[in-house]
């Protein structure tokens, strides 16, 4: 189970994020998610095992590039023709890993737990969009990048994993590694200034 006890990547910044958020007047909503489960799944999708661990997660696992599937549990993204990341509720990537290792059996499946190297943040409200603009090269349109997509990209210069959610209102999931986070967030409260009009950009402690 995550040890929550321990800080989260941005947990100095979420002041900054919540002074943001109220800023904007609802324009962006910007949030850390700590400590999600996140697993690494290698497997042949349209083998045995693909199946199998569909089943035993409750969600088959998508076969289409760059696409997201989610039940109420975990939520797997497309990562490529034999990858998969599987992500879930703080403290579940035992059971998740349990669950794939058992249902793949014999079958030739690799499963790491990558929950520790990354950290998420939320990013929703009507401007959204235009905020990730600012650094990301992907086509953003919801027509191009809507609702259940993912993407492995780039944003202000950092690699990420972009997840557009499909709950409405929901907003991206941005996936960074643990290291990156602080510069990812700063680099975000600053692109930010433009769809905030008070001040909320007060010297960061140091």
């Amino acid at each position: 189970m995550a040890d929550t006890a321990l800080s989260s990547p941005l947990s100095h910044a979420a002041d900054r994020l919540a002074a943001a958020t109220r800023g904007s007047g609802g324009a962006v909503r910007l949030a850390e998610l700590p400590f999600l489960a996140q697993l690494n799944v290698r497997l042949d999708a349209k083998g045995a095992a693909g199946d199998a661990v569909g089943r035993a997660l409750g969600v088959q696992l998508p076969l289409e590039p760059n696409t997201v599937v989610r039940t109420e549990e975990s939520t797997a993204l497309w990562l490529g023709p034999d990858e998969w990341l599987l992500v879930g509720p703080p403290g579940a990537q035992h059971d998740l890993e349990s669950r794939v290792r058992e249902a793949a059996g014999d079958e030739p499946v690799s499963v790491t737990d990558v929950s520790a190297q990354r950290t998420t943040l939320l990013l929703s409200g009507p401007r959204a969009r235009d905020l990730l603009a600012h650094g990301c090269a992907l086509d953003l349109h919801p027509r191009a990048f809507g609702p259940g997509r993912c993407a492995q990209t780039t944003l202000g210069r950092t690699q990420i994993v972009l997840v557009s959610r499909d709950e409405p209102g929901a907003g991206f999931w941005v996936l960074v590694r643990s290291s990156f986070a602080d510069y990812l967030a700063d680099w975000l409260l600053d692109a930010a200034t433009e769809h905030v009009p008070t001040s909320f950009t007060a010297e960061r402690p140091r």
